[in-house]
């Protein structure tokens, strides 16, 4: 379980004033967002995208190019067929042991809200996704809830 983030940052190249653009700048195969897979379109909600995959990478250590997401399946859609009834089939078993701080259910509760995050992140239409102030906004409430319980 080590973490290895990097800066995706995509939308970094794009103007203050430019909301989305076209490159060619090469992007990480599995972290890609849809739109910028199919018309090379960028904007801040392509880097959502990305770290909505590296959310659901964390918790299922799974990466989006494992040799299981062939064809149709791919992580992001796995995870949302698993939502919310089969959590405890895609995330990491170790994540959902209960500990001397927190009970299992209490773990769960935890993870199954994060990764509704990441699902909302991850939506097809860039349109639907969450910005990141949003993104941020709704993990730290759930990390405050966590630590409540």
């Amino acid at each position: 379980m080590v973490a290895h983030v990097s800066d995706f940052s995509i939308a970094k190249r794009l103007g203050e004033r430019i909301a989305a653009t076209k490159t060619r700048t090469m992007a990480t195969v599995g972290y890609m967002a849809p739109e910028y897979e199919s018309t090379g379109t960028v904007s801040e909600k392509t880097d959502v995208y990305s770290f909505g995959i590296l959310l659901m990478e964390t918790f299922t250590r799974k990466k989006p190019t494992d040799e299981m997401f062939n064809g149709e399946m791919n992580l992001r859609g796995w995870i949302c067929s698993s939502l919310p009834h089969a959590l405890d089939r895609i995330v990491d078993a170790t994540l959902l042991r209960s500990d001397n701080e927190h009970s299992a259910s209490d773990k769960t509760r935890c993870i199954l809200s994060i990764m509704e995050v990441a699902s909302c992140c991850t939506a097809e239409s860039s349109d639907e996704r969450m910005t990141m102030t949003n993104v941020e906004t709704k993990l730290i409430r759930i990390k405050k809830q966590f630590l409540r319980s």
